[in-house]
């Protein structure tokens, strides 16, 4: 729902849950007479790698399609957006979610994903599309652009920028942090993201006023992978400049086993948008918790469920574009409250979530900095 739209993987515990889509568990509807596959990696660490895949169909329409490979031993999938991804042994399996199910001859879907790795990482040489030998291409470097300065014909974008994109899932790797654009909503207009460095960065966006989170570009510092007792620190600084209108959030997003959990901290928020939680009255939804002071802010804290993965959304009871937050305090009360039990934290993301544009917005990440022990 909020950032790369993992969604999950029902068949295989090590594959990853997070928010948003309908799982697409019936067989494809009719098979391809021909397809094109690009696979690209996308980002790489030690141990793990991103990977963005396009498909596009050569044949008759089709309604429900499923993207088969076969990697190597050590190469696993644990994190998926915008497409149902399954592994079996070394055979990989990606089929559509819900809302790009139908490609037309010549319609293309595009999906990305996270994956671990032991020893090389070669790209697969072979994809299948609804059991059709596909061809295309694939490489083994980062498909992410590299720095490269700002376009002067682009308003809004400084000049001293080491690095400008528009892709749908362009990301930027520098310092430990990598920077995504990660446009992964229906409905979405344009976006440009910039930085001068992973942890000041910025996006100019137009997306239609319309229900719906559109994007969360992001910036995040790897993978924590620590469970909540073993932390001994976890805070964080940030300072944005944001728009007077439109509709969007400020926020932290938090992962935990493996995108079971999602933890969201709402800094500042505007328009019409809102937290999920189990129950809702004529005000919209119901907090949990009201005025609870925790980790250097107070909130209205929600509990709910998307489907996909339990969330928690602490919402400040008072907007603000600066400060610092002690993320372990608020790990550790969900701990305490029984919500969640020692789970492993994953990721720790800070961007804007927003979901409309009163036409072209700026949304400004001045600062950011994590401190870990």
């Amino acid at each position: 729902m909020r950032r790369r739209t993992p969604v999950l993987a029902p068949a295989a515990a090590a594959l990853l849950a997070a928010a948003g889509a309908i799982l697409a568990t019936a067989p494809p509807a009719s098979a391809a007479t021909g397809c094109r596959v690009d696979y690209a990696i996308s980002s790489s660490w030690p141990g793990g790698f991103g990977a963005n895949v396009t498909v596009t169909n050569l044949g008759g329409p089709i309604n429900g399609w499923a993207l088969t490979w076969s990697y190597a031993a050590g190469q696993t999938v644990t994190q998926a957006w915008n497409a149902t991804v399954t592994q079996a042994g070394t055979q990989v399996t990606a089929r559509n979610a819900s809302y790009n199910a139908a490609l037309g001859t010549n319609g293309t879907a595009s999906f990305g994903f996270n994956g671990s790795q032991t020893g090389s990482n070669p790209v697969p040489t072979g994809f299948a599309l609804n059991g059709v030998a596909c061809t295309g291409s694939a490489t083994g470097g980062p498909a992410s652009p590299s720095p490269t300065p700002a376009n002067p014909g682009t308003p809004g974008v400084p000049s001293d920028a080491v690095w400008v994109a528009s892709g749908q899932w362009d990301t930027w790797q520098s310092n430990g942090y990598t920077l995504y654009n990660n446009i992964w909503g229906s409905g979405a207009g344009s976006q440009t993201i910039w930085a001068r460095s992973p942890t000041n960065w910025g996006v100019i966006a137009n997306h239609p006023m319309t229900s719906g989170v559109k994007s969360y570009p992001h910036t995040v510092r790897g993978s924590l992978n620590r469970t909540v007792s073993s932390i001994g620190t976890l805070t964080s600084s940030f300072n944005v400049t944001v728009p007077g209108s439109g509709n969007y959030a400020t926020t932290y997003d938090i992962w935990a086993n493996n995108w079971a959990y999602e933890v969201m901290l709402w800094m500042n928020w505007n328009g019409a948008v809102g937290p999920i939680a189990d129950a809702y009255d004529q005000n919209g939804a119901v907090p949990a918790f009201r005025n609870l002071s925790l980790g250097g802010h107070t909130w209205n804290v929600y509990r709910g469920n998307n489907g996909a993965n339990a969330v928690y959304s602490f919402l400040r009871t008072s907007n603000t574009n600066s400060g610092t937050v002690d993320v372990k305090a608020i790990l550790t009360w969900l701990r305490t409250q029984g919500w969640w039990a020692d789970v492993t934290v994953g990721e720790v993301q800070f961007g804007f979530e927003i979901s409309g544009t009163n036409g072209s917005a700026a949304f400004t990440d001045n600062s950011f900095a994590m401190t870990v022990s």
